[in-house]
């Protein structure tokens, strides 16, 4: 499926009809965590980006990020860029900026700023 890590066997085969369900039932906890912890009025645009993040990175790190503590405060800018620290993952035992992340917290970010209150 599409981002999901539950349950996942080596060499396991699902349908698309069983990805996409899983997919849905993913968003759904990540639409719930963005509910719980935020606490700052949003747009759809900026609640959509957010449970993009929180699809890829989880709840607990949503919930102990500078970027939620920013937002909270009503930083929407500081918030949205907090979003493009979060372009890191681990190769040969280090912590690199990758390409794939980058390009999508630079979309998350936009799609942020997109839906601007103000």
């Amino acid at each position: 499926g599409w981002g999901h890590t539950g349950d996942v066997r080596r060499g396991q085969s699902i349908t698309v009809h069983q990805a996409e369900a899983l997919l849905a039932l993913d968003i759904g906890i990540a639409a719930a965590a963005v509910n719980r912890h935020v606490e700052a009025p949003l747009s759809q645009n900026m609640f959509d980006a957010l449970v993009s993040f929180t699809f890829n990175f989880g709840e607990k790190r949503l919930a102990g990020s500078t970027l939620l503590k920013k937002l909270n405060l009503g930083d929407y800018a500081g918030a949205a860029d907090e979003l493009l620290r979060w372009n890191k993952g681990t190769v040969n035992g280090r912590k690199v900026a990758l390409r794939g992340l980058t390009k999508r917290r630079e979309a998350e970010r936009a799609l942020f700023l997109s839906g601007a209150i103000s």
